[in-house]
């Protein structure tokens, strides 16, 4: 195809990407959006487009796809979870289902936390309980599974959250979990397997699973990441990170093509994993656990790596995030380290911090970070948005308060589109900018 007919499809593509936040991470899955124009000052009452009561706390991400916003939910009266819909214009709720009753197992986590993502003419909701739901973007129920049910109770020590992934034509599910049960949960007469299952998103119907083992022990086996699509000198796969390991997998089939480990070569017990792996820059980044070590592990591999694979590891003690995971935009990884408040700008090739700065407040910072239009968007467990110059030197442009009075545990991601931000909080929902 020649240049100059070329120019106008990636500026038709960009468009395309700017005017939607389908998935946990974002239109490029490295929680990055082309989005222009967002605002930067804001509070509950200032540069607001409208906002929307919430039936309860939940951790997920919106899904935001043309004229809906789509959110994951616990419903505290009711005690069940719930999938919404709002008019992306005024807030006006479209639709409410209740997906499965129970919300929580305790006073600090809900099985709401994964993220819904969406095509455009589908909606799919995943629950820690084990319902995965599909609707039409109109509200219509188009098909639901319990993966419990089918494949067996999850056997984690946590509350389980992963958010689904939706990529070339499947819908993918990543269970990481011990292989010995846990507080009553996970088969007593069997291992339990960690596995990577593909399903045909229109039926629910099960493609192929895929066991993916690992040497982890106990709660180390333990994962709450979400699978990451990436594609390195024209070969597409999926990176997964639990269990100790970072694994590169066959989108069509599964097949494990390389795996690096480990960040845990003592096999300590107690490290389960939070954040998703994200790539960039010919790298694919994993970070342990428990404030351990960032890793870099160079792209387009084969086969059991050695740490000769590792094209750097963090050698800042501080440079590590043990729940948020980082993001990709304009040629570096950024970091947010939740326990300490520190946000870092680092160069994919060798590690190298180009800034780092700490976030104001007392509150733990463990949303994943949200980059578009020269700037940073995250949230802390109180609910207190920061805005940071993703530029040249660290600056924190503003802060908004967001949360209500006593809020705590709030770790949702800022979903972004062309002019506008959305903000979750544990009982509302905000449109951040003018439409």
């Amino acid at each position: 195809m020649k240049p100059c007919l070329l120019f106008p499809l990636l500026l038709a593509a960009a468009s395309a990407s700017a005017a939607h936040w389908s998935n946990f991470r974002g239109p490029n899955f490295d929680g990055s959006s082309p989005a222009k124009n967002l605002p930067v000052r804001f509070s509950q009452t200032e540069n607001v487009a409208w906002t929307a009561a919430l039936p309860g706390p939940s951790a997920a991400t919106p899904a935001v796809w043309g004229d809906r916003v789509f959110v994951s939910s616990t419903d505290s009266a009711e005690r069940s979870v719930v999938a919404l819909a709002f008019d992306r214009k005024t807030g006006g709720p479209l639709w409410r289902h209740k997906a499965a009753d129970r919300a929580r197992p305790d006073d600090r986590s809900n099985y709401a936390s994964p993220s819904p993502l969406t095509d455009g003419e589908h909606v799919w909701f995943f629950y820690g309980n084990g319902q995965l739901v599909c609707y039409t973007v109109a509200g219509q129920e188009v098909w639901r599974r319990d993966i419990q049910r089918d494949h067996g109770a999850f056997a984690f020590l946590w509350t389980f959250a992963t958010s689904p992934l939706l990529h070339d034509g499947r819908l993918y599910l990543q269970v990481l979990q011990r292989n010995t049960p846990v507080q009553g949960r996970g088969f007593s007469d069997r291992p339990n397997e960690s596995y990577l299952l593909a399903m045909d998103p229109k039926t629910g119907r099960d493609l192929w699973r895929h066991v993916r083992p690992a040497k982890a022990r106990e709660e180390s086996l333990e994962a709450f990441s979400t699978p990451t699509p990436f594609t390195h000198d024209g070969r597409a796969e999926l990176l997964i990170a639990g269990g100790d390991d970072l694994s590169g997998h066959d989108p069509a089939t599964g097949r494990e093509l390389w795996r690096w480990g480990t960040w845990n070569p003592e096999r300590i017990t107690h490290w389960r994993l939070v954040p998703s792996p994200v790539a960039g820059g010919g790298v694919v980044l994993a970070c342990a656990p428990k404030g351990s070590p960032i890793y870099a592990v160079k792209a387009g591999q084969n086969g059991t790596l050695t740490d000769a694979h590792i094209a750097w590891q963090s050698v800042v003690r501080e440079l590590s995030s043990d729940v948020s995971t980082p993001a990709f935009y304009d040629g570096h990884f950024f970091v947010v380290n939740s326990d300490r408040r520190l946000v870092f700008k680092v160069a994919p090739a060798d590690g190298r911090i180009v800034w780092q700065g700490e976030l104001p407040g007392r509150a733990k910072v463990e949303g994943s970070p949200t980059l578009a239009d020269g700037k940073l968007y995250v949230m802390s467990h109180s609910g207190d948005v920061f805005v940071v110059d993703a530029g040249s030197e660290f600056k924190v442009l503003h802060t908004a308060a967001m949360g209500e009075p006593n809020a705590r545990d709030l770790r949702a991601g800022v979903a972004v589109t062309d002019g506008q931000l959305f903000v979750r909080t544990a009982e509302k929902l905000y449109a951040v900018g003018k439409n």
